[in-house]
């Protein structure tokens, strides 16, 4: 397994410009309502060159034709955004690909880093994956959260630049969160989503059915 600066330097070859400004996620007082005035991106600073990352083939090709017949074999992150009166919440979650189980998740008012380090940090508490998945967005290609990975001797995979099909799994599940909680609640303050949000996930997790798991739970897989 590679060093993190030896990491680094293979994917700065590659044209990935590090986000090295780990924020702390922004938090509201209780019942207020979302604020996107600070823009679209929160904060977080863009990549200032274009990533190549199909290029990359040892990182972004390690789950190719892998066949995922275990828990903990492969985890993916992702971050979706959640609609509020004034702008948008960030949520991000962990979730392991075999038995769909979301390990950990975090709602956050901005972009920023932290949150999802956070997030990943409460998954590894709980165990630890043979490879970790994700997109090419700053965050996770940050040099703090590789960093959390590395010395677990983790492997990174990320998709391919626009194919948001790598991680199926994950977009399946904010597809699900989506219209079965999300719309249907309309949420008006941030203690309504967070408190929502948590619910949907003790659901998801050990009472939702799941066709491709032959009609269990997440948690039945996973825990099992």
């Amino acid at each position: 397994m590679r060093g993190l600066s030896d990491t680094l330097r293979s994917l700065a070859a590659f044209g990935i410009v590090f986000c090295t400004n780990a924020g702390i996620c922004g938090e509201s007082q209780a019942g207020g309502t979302a604020d996107a005035s600070d823009g679209h991106r929160g904060g977080v600073r863009e990549a200032e060159t274009e990533p190549a990352w199909g290029r990359a083939q040892d990182l972004s090709l390690l789950l190719k034709g892998l066949k995922i017949e275990r828990r903990d074999q492969v985890w993916c992150t992702d971050i979706t955004y959640i609609p509020m009166p004034r702008g948008f919440l960030y949520l991000v979650a962990v979730m392991d690909w075999f038995s769909r189980f979301v390990l950990s998740w975090a709602l956050s008012l901005t972009l920023e880093l932290e949150f999802c380090l956070e997030t990943l940090r409460g998954a590894l508490r709980r165990s630890r994956p043979e490879i970790f998945n994700s997109d090419q967005g700053s965050q996770f290609t940050s040099e703090w959260f590789l960093g959390e990975l590395e010395p677990c001797n983790i492997a990174i995979s990320m998709d391919g630049r626009g194919r948001c099909l790598d991680n199926i799994f994950i977009e399946r599940l904010w597809r699900s969160q989506k219209y079965e909680e999300v719309y249907l609640k309309d949420y008006q303050l941030v203690s309504e989503a967070r408190t929502g949000i948590e619910k949907y996930f003790q659901f998801y997790n050990y009472e939702r059915l799941h066709q491709s798991l032959d009609y269990q739970t997440p948690a039945a897989i996973y825990e099992g």
